[in-house]
């Protein structure tokens, strides 16, 4: 009994925060509730920490370095047309990069944001595909908590980031993904491509950099709600939770290149054991 009314307390109150979501989302996939977000992603963890290493325990890992050079070069086109799009759709059309709220008119440039937005958050499961790779290819050194973490946290938040409050400042650190990931995916693409290619490589010691500047920059922008006054951004917990992921982030990928470089513990293929891509 006491079950049961506890049950039907959460579906009111499920109902009563729900109605408060973007209309102009009403279906779309994948949105109507969180659940279906939830259990992809818990099917994924599942698969990747437990049974996909016990699939191929017993197997040759696969040879998939030409499908991961489509993949890799395919989600660098897709991190360039998403940051056009968020460019256009107002960081770069009138957004100040300070106090910029949701716009939920059904005005072309906004619905434009929620298209992006959607593509973005859409576009983290995509992404699950790095650690599926690695368990095919039986590199689960690489399956790390920090990596699995990373892409179980991302699709998760932006379910209810799409669905509450698809623009305004809280896309700042989307727009920053996408570019960094721009850069990454090239990297890791011409990686794909065989030793010919690693020549070429030799800015791979900046990426490093790329994603700490990613991080920093994330955290001083979202923080800037803090100091303003009379922000009337609609949605401030959602700040908090970027600043705090973005803190997060920086604390927790410092530790590991500290671990990794500093103490002299490199890992292969630079920092494939932890975020491989940042967000």
């Amino acid at each position: 009994m006491a079950f049961s009314n506890l049950t039907s307390k959460a579906v009111l109150l499920y109902d009563e925060w729900i109605k408060d979501a973007d209309p102009r989302l009403e279906g779309w996939p994948l949105m109507s509730s969180p659940f279906p977000t939830t259990f992809i992603i818990g099917t994924y963890v599942y698969f990747v920490t437990s049974l996909g290493p016990k699939l191929m325990e017993n197997k040759k890992p696969f040879e998939l370095r030409q499908i991961m050079a489509f993949y890799n070069f395919g989600v660098v086109i897709l991190s360039l047309y998403m940051t056009y799009e968020f460019l256009m759709s107002g960081w770069a059309t009138g957004y100040s990069f300070r106090c910029d709220i949701v716009d939920y008119s059904r005005s072309p440039t906004a619905l434009r944001m929620v298209r992006t937005c959607w593509l973005y958050y859409f576009s983290k499961f995509i992404e699950l595909l790095d650690t599926i790779f690695f368990v095919l290819r039986k590199k689960n050194n690489q399956v790390t908590f920090l990596h699995v973490f990373h892409h179980s946290i991302m699709p998760w938040t932006w379910w209810f980031g799409v669905k509450f409050a698809a623009g305004g400042l809280g896309t700042f650190h989307a727009l920053l993904n996408c570019i960094v990931h721009v850069v990454m995916y090239t990297y890791y693409g011409i990686c794909s491509l065989g030793p010919a290619y690693h020549k070429y490589l030799w800015w791979k010691k900046y990426m490093t950099t790329i994603q700490l500047v990613q991080f920093i920059m994330i955290t001083v922008h979202i923080g800037q709600i803090y100091i303003m006054d009379d922000c009337p951004y609609q949605y401030p917990i959602f700040m908090f939770i970027i600043w705090l992921y973005g803190s997060m982030f920086l604390v927790l990928f410092l530790h590991f290149w500290y671990h990794a470089y500093t103490k002299g513990q490199r890992l292969p293929k630079m920092a494939r054991n932890g975020i491989r891509k940042d967000q």
